[in-house]
């Protein structure tokens, strides 16, 4: 065997071992791009589903403020029903979030009390609805609600179509229609739904009962 012929074929083998690497570095990357791709696939896919989730069925709020305490305190977070209102009407009791109207685009969260066509009156720091008196079991006993300066002290007013009166559960400290009037239901951006933080508080907003 001549030193030619080794060399020769020690190239040929080096040659085929490169083309061996590059093949087995072509799949690797053809693997890796199919990898890759697939991620970008879920991750777009997951995006699209939170876009659809997010803008049109549910929506994140967090509490700020004491004016639903003691049932929705300061800190805690939500996420609101934003779909509801789109087949139904809001019903009393139901807490929404809301554009406020006094807030500069802030929104607010509150319990709908007044419905259209309903007359609403404070007196002696109780709500009336159309002068029966209104029993509300998930605020604390004795809490009073005071009127303010659109609610006057025994001043009815009539929930126009369309719009609603709202108060906050904290009638001491809640900036409310007692004091700027009315809400429309195309202002509300949904109603509270679950809990979801802090963990002790997780599930379902209760829905409020009355005997009217």
């Amino acid at each position: 065997m001549t030193a030619e012929f080794v060399l020769l074929s020690t190239v040929y083998y080096l040659l085929q071992e490169s083309k061996k690497k590059v093949h087995n570095k072509s799949m690797f990357l053809k693997r890796l791009g199919a990898f890759f791709l697939d991620i970008t696939e879920v991750v777009v896919f997951a995006i699209a589903i939170f876009l659809f989730v997010y803008l049109l069925v549910l929506q994140p709020h967090k509490i700020k403020g004491a004016s639903m305490e003691p049932n929705f305190p300061d800190g805690e977070y939500l996420l609101t029903d934003k779909v509801s209102y789109r087949f139904g009407e809001p019903q009393r009791g139901d807490v929404v979030v809301f554009e406020a109207p006094v807030a500069n685009g802030e929104e607010y969260i509150k319990r709908i009390i007044g419905l259209p066509g309903e007359r609403v009156s404070i007196k002696g720091n109780q709500i009336y609805i159309n002068d029966e008196a209104l029993v509300e079991n998930y605020l604390p006993s004795q809490l009073p609600t005071k009127p303010g300066a659109f609610l006057e002290e025994g001043k009815e007013v009539v929930v126009p179509a369309n719009h609603f009166l709202v108060l906050g559960d904290n009638r001491i400290a809640s900036s409310d229609s007692r004091s700027w009037g009315f809400i429309t239901k195309e202002s509300i951006s949904g109603r509270a739904w679950i809990i979801y933080w802090p963990p002790p508080e997780v599930g379902i907003v209760a829905k409020a009962s009355y005997q009217l």
